[in-house]
C-alpha cells in the first residue's frame, strides 16, 4: 500500500566530521536471547536498506523485536547473525553519527542539571562552553524546558525527563536519529507539539530517522515509510510508503484529513489481524 499525498524528497544527511551518510544497510540480521529454560528468537534474519533522509517508522505487536532492532542499529547489542552498515562501514558499537532516545528516562545523569545533561554530548566533542550552552538552550526551548534548565532530573516529571532526553539527542545534530517510543510518556498536547517539532526538524534537515512506536496515528503522521512486523520472532510483513509528513499542514490539520483517517484505519486493521 502506498499513500503519497505529496512525494517525499530525500537528500543525503550531513554526517560526523562533514561526511555524508548515505543510509543504513542490514544484511541477514537476526537476534536470539540465550539463557534461561530455552533460547528466545526475537528477530528472524532481516535484510533492509534505509535510504539517507528517510523517516522510517517500525510498528508491530509488543515483543516482536522492534526495540531489539533499534538497539542493534544503535550498536548497543550485537546481532546473533548478520551485519549492519552505515555507508560502507560495519557497525561494531555506538558512534557519534547516531543518537538514541529511549522510552525510559533513566539515561539522564542525576548528578547533572537539565542543561548539563543536554550539553553532555557536546562536551564529549570538545565544543566551546559558549556554543554548548547556546545549543543546549535552543533545544531546551524547542521542547519547552527552558525554565527548568538549572533543575535536577529528579525534580522533573517523567514526561519532562523524556523531553530532556529528546533535547540532548537533538543538540548533537546527529545525521541518524534513533527513537524508541520517544513520546510514549508524554501528555497528549505535549506529544502533539513534539510530533510537530520532529516533523519540522526532519523537513528542514532530511536527516535519517528510525523510530519505534505503538501508535498507528504517529506512524502514519511521521513516517515516509512504515515497516509492519509480525509477532515474535519478528519479521517484516509489510513495507508501506506514506507522504503525510511532507505536507505543509499542522498536525491537527493532517489528523482531520479523510485520507489520513482511512490510512490509519487500514493500518490498524492490519495490525489487529496479525
Amino acid at each position: 500500500m502506498t499513500v503519497t499525498p505529496q512525494q517525499a524528497e530525500t537528500a543525503p544527511s550531513p554526517g560526523a566530521e562533514g561526511e555524508t551518510v548515505r543510509g543504513l544497510r542490514l544484511r541477514g540480521v537476526s537476534h536470539v536471547y540465550r539463557g534461561g529454560v530455552r533460547d528466545v528468537v526475537s528477530l528472524d534474519p532481516l535484510d533492509l536498506d534505509v535510504v539517507a533522509g528517510e523517516f522510517l517508522v517500525i510498528v508491530g505487536p509488543s515483543g516482536c523485536g522492534k526495540s531489539t532492532l533499534l538497539e542493534i542499529l544503535a550498536g548497543l547489542i550485537r546481532p546473533t547473525s548478520g551485519d549492519v552498515f552505515i555507508d560502507d562501514r560495519r557497525v561494531v558499537g555506538p558512534s557519534r553519527d547516531r543518537a538514541v532516545v529511549f522510552q525510559q528516562s533513566t539515561s539522564l545523569y542525576p548528578w547533572l542539571t537539565v542543561r548539563r545533561n543536554v550539553e553532555l554530548g557536546l562536551r564529549v566533542r570538545n565544543l566551546p562552553r559558549s556554543e554548548r550552552r547556546s545549543r543546549a538552550d535552543a533545544e531546551l526551548a524547542r521542547v519547552g524546558l527552558s525554565e527548568f534548565a538549572d533543575q535536577w532530573p529528579h525534580e522533573l516529571s517523567g514526561g519532562m525527563q523524556q523531553r530532556c532526553q529528546i533535547a540532548r539527542a537533538l543538540a548533537v545534530d546527529p545525521p541518524i536519529l534513533l527513537l524508541d517510543e520517544p513520546f510514549g510518556a508524554l501528555d497528549a498536547l505535549t506529544r502533539e507539539n513534539l510530533q510537530h517539532s520532529l516533523r519540522e526538524i526532519w523537513r528542514e534537515t532530511r536527516r535519517t530517522v528510525v523510530m519505534v512506536t505503538h501508535s498507528v496515528e504517529e506512524a502514519v503522521l511521521l513516517g515516509t515509510r512504515v515497516l509492519v512486523m509480525s509477532h515474535r520472532p519478528g519479521r517484516v510483513v509489510d513495507d508501506l510508503r506514506f507522504g503525510f509528513v511532507t505536507l505543509n499542514s499542522t498536525v491537527a490539520e493532517i489528523r482531520s484529513r479523510p485520507d489520513f483517517v482511512e490510512t490509519c484505519r487500514t493500518l490498524r486493521s492490519q495490525l489487529l489481524g496479525l
